[in-house]
């Protein structure tokens, strides 16, 4: 293995509210927020140390999903959400009433094991189940 360049620092999504963006993920993901200065930049520090930072974008527009042209997605988020079918469940109850939208939730009979939201921003994730 080749020695590494640099070490990843955080995953920065730019959004047009901060705070909320952060609360937003915090509530799904756990962590602690960390807001310095006037709002602009706001860290989450999630378990494992994996931090995630949001930028405000006045003049922000969320990607469209699923897209390949001049305003497409440009990464997302996969977050784990449990073993079975029920957690799935139970974890896109909980996303939808802390403010996501349903982009696709066709999971193919239980065949896929993934599906897509988008987040406050609009910013797409996955909550996957782990086989």
């Amino acid at each position: 293995m080749a020695t590494p360049v640099a070490k990843l620092r955080n995953v920065v999504l730019d959004c047009p509210e901060p705070r909320r963006l952060a609360e937003f993920y915090a509530a799904v993901i756990g962590g602690e927020i960390v807001e310095e200065g006037d709002g602009r930049w706001i860290d989450l520090v999630a378990p494992g140390r994996v931090k995630v930072s949001f930028q405000l974008a006045e003049d922000f527009t969320p990607p469209e999903w699923p897209r390949s042209d001049s305003n497409a997605q440009q990464l997302h988020l996969d977050l784990d959400a449990g073993s079975t079918t029920d957690e799935l469940e139970a974890a896109q109850e909980r996303v939808l009433a802390l403010g996501a939208r349903p982009l696709d939730l066709d999971d193919d009979g239980g065949k896929r094991d993934f599906r897509v939201y988008a987040d406050p921003a609009g910013h797409p994730f996955c909550l996957c189940r782990i086989d």
